[in-house]
């Protein structure tokens, strides 16, 4: 059977249909709207040409977007992309299509993806990041995603930094209320404005790319709080790949020092952890959209 998936992003909707080995028949991108009913719309759009690129009707949706499901309401929280919080977007979503919908986190997807027959395959346990408008996190365990009681496991973007200095407190203010949230810090966003400089993440990796002191220093606290962040991950789950996923997870250089920057943060004399990016690049989510159903 043909797998339909989307990626909700917080800038970009990709849609994608899967033949049975996971190759791509169809891929689809349109920018994110912003906005609910557009937003609806944007996805059944995207949905349509991803179906008539790949000459075949989607019987059933996955959708991998920010924030998650409350089990309970049906209704969307935590979202950074917070026109979607407080609706029911799953269900408005299959009215929309005429057909079931399941929609997971983001991140969850990324895990999905990579755990079954990407760069983590064969790993019994994967602690997947997305790095880009937010931050998100997923956890795969023998097989299988672990979703919670309540649908928020692997929801690490909304802690507080470990071991904050002097001058990251009270940290900055983040949109869920709280101040000093590992988003804050990590995120795109969060990168660009410890830069100060009032260029993106992109540009600030550019910039250090090209010798610049500035961007390279800004770059280097990056990394040092990731680290920071990433070790009470690990001391906490232990796993044994991180995948490292998002346009900030991208930037050259990060995922390779990353192993030796958590180490120091590790409750063990021995620790052995892969960090890698993942195999099918920001595609990836998508991909694990398409495999919901296989759940």
């Amino acid at each position: 059977m043909i797998a339909f998936g989307l990626d909700l992003g917080g800038t970009k909707i990709e849609a994608a249909a899967l033949a049975p080995e996971g190759g791509f028949l169809a891929r689809v991108r349109r920018p994110t709207p912003g906005g609910y009913e557009a937003g609806l719309e944007a996805v059944a759009e995207a949905l349509e040409e991803a179906e008539r690129q790949a000459g075949a009707q989607a019987e059933r949706l996955g959708v991998g977007g920010p924030g998650s499901v409350n089990p309970r309401t049906g209704w969307i929280r935590n979202a950074n992309s917070t026109w979607l919080n407080g609706r029911p977007f799953p269900e408005d979503l299959a009215r929309r299509l005429g057909r079931p919908v399941r929609y997971a986190n983001d991140a969850d997807c990324l895990a999905t993806s990579e755990a079954r027959d990407g760069a983590a395959e064969g790993a019994g346990s994967v602690f997947a990041v997305i790095l880009g408008s937010g931050l998100g996190g997923g956890l795969w365990l023998r097989d299988g995603l672990v979703g919670g009681a309540n649908g928020i496991a692997g929801e690490w973007g909304h802690s507080p930094l470990p071991a904050p200095e002097a001058p990251e407190r009270p940290g900055p203010a983040c949109w869920c209320g709280r101040r000093g949230c590992l988003e804050t810090w990590l995120s795109g966003p969060g990168l660009a404005r410890d830069d100060g400089r009032s260029l993106t993440a992109k540009a600030v990796a550019l910039q250090a790319a090209g010798g610049d002191p500035h961007a390279a220093a800004t770059l280097d606290r990056h990394a040092d709080r990731l680290a920071r962040g990433l070790g009470w991950v690990v001391n906490l789950l232990d796993p044994e790949v991180i995948i490292l996923g998002g346009g900030v997870g991208g930037i050259p250089g990060l995922a390779e020092g990353l192993e030796a920057r958590i180490r120091p943060h590790v409750f063990a004399d021995d620790w052995r952890c892969a960090v890698v990016r993942p195999r099918f690049g920001d595609s990836s989510g998508v991909r694990g959209a398409a495999w919901l159903w296989d759940r």
